[in-house]
C-alpha cells in the first residue's frame, strides 16, 4: 500500500511502522467510503417518491438509531482503549537512553532551525530560559565551563547512522513543528518548553527538515533545514571540526 500511496522513501527504523499505520487508515477510509456509498444508494431506493408519495413528518418511531449511536461510541472507545493507548504506551517504553543515543537540542525560530550539541565532553552547559536572546539562542550560561565546547549550528544537523537520536525540541518565538519526513518523525516546537523526540536513522544521506505549523510569512524558508546522516567516523570528524579551538 505504501508504494500505491507513493509515500516518500524511509530512512529510519520507525518508518515501516508509520507507513503501515498510514496504509491501515487508508484501507479503513476506503471501506467506510464504500459502506456509506452503498447505504446512500439504498436510502435513495428505499425512500424514493414513487414508493412513499406522501411525506411522513413524524420520522423514526423506534430507538434503532439511538442503539446504533451507542454501538458506534462503544467501538470508538474500544479503539481508543485497546489500540491507540497500547500503541502509544509501547512507543513511549521504547524511548532510548541518552547514553546510547546522539543527543542534540533543536530551537526553531522565524525562519530557521538552530541545533546545539554537547561537544567533545558530552556535557551540555547550563541553560536559563531568561537568558534567551538574539545572540544567545539557547540561553546558555556563560559562567558554566561545561558549555565552553558546546557546538551550535544553523539549519544543518549531523547524526551518525544506526544510532538512536534524541532531539529536544523548542522554539524561540512562535509555535513551529520539527518534521523529518524521511524519518517519519515530528514534534511541535513550543516556546518555553523542551520536548524530547527520537528516531533511529538507518540510511546515509541528506534529509530535509520541514516546519509542519504555519509560523509566519517566511514559513516556507523553514524547509532549508537538513539532517545529514553519516557514518560514526564521519560524524566524529564533523564534531571535532566544529568544536571550539583552544
Amino acid at each position: 500500500m505504501g508504494q500505491f500511496l507513493n509515500l516518500p522513501p524511509i530512512a529510519s527504523d520507525q518508518g515501516p511502522g508509520v507507513n503501515g499505520l498510514v496504509s491501515y487508515i487508508h484501507w479503513l477510509m476506503i471501506s467506510l467510503f464504500i459502506g456509506w456509498l452503498i447505504y446512500f444508494i439504498y436510502t435513495l431506493y428505499r425512500f424514493r417518491a414513487s414508493r412513499q408519495p406522501k411525506a411522513d413528518y413524524q420520522g423514526v418511531r423506534n430507538h434503532a438509531s439511538s442503539y446504533l449511536e451507542v454501538v458506534v461510541a462503544g467501538i470508538e472507545a474500544c479503539l481508543l482503549l485497546f489500540v491507540a493507548l497500547p500503541l502509544w504506551a509501547r512507543a513511549v517504553e521504547k524511548f532510548p537512553t541518552e547514553k546510547e543515543s546522539t543527543v542534540l537540542q533543536v530551537m526553531g525560530q522565524q525562519f530557521a532551525w538552530n541545533a546545539r550539541y554537547s561537544g567533545l565532553d558530552g556535557v551540555f552547559g547550563k541553560q536559563d530560559m531568561n537568558r534567551v536572546k538574539a545572540d544567545n539562542t539557547f540561553g546558555v550560561d556563560p559562567a558554566d565551563p561545561a558549555g565552553n565546547d558546546d557546538i551550535q549550528v544553523l539549519n544543518e544537523m549531523h547524526v551518525p547512522v544506526n544510532k538512536p537520536v534524541i532531539a529536544y525540541i523548542s522554539s524561540r518565538d512562535v509555535i513551529h513543528s520539527f518534521k523529518v519526513l524521511a524519518m517519519r518523525a515530528a514534534q511541535d516546537a513550543i516556546p518555553g518548553m523542551r520536548i524530547p523526540m527520537w528516531f533511529k536513522p538507518n540510511r546515509i544521506g541528506k534529509f530535509q527538515v520541514f516546519c509542519a505549523q504555519l509560523c509566519g510569512s517566511g514559513h516556507a524558508s523553514m524547509a532549508q533545514g537538513l539532517i545529514v546522516v553519516e557514518s560514526q567516523e564521519d560524524y566524529d570528524k564533523w564534531i571535532a571540526s566544529k568544536s571550539p579551538k583552544k
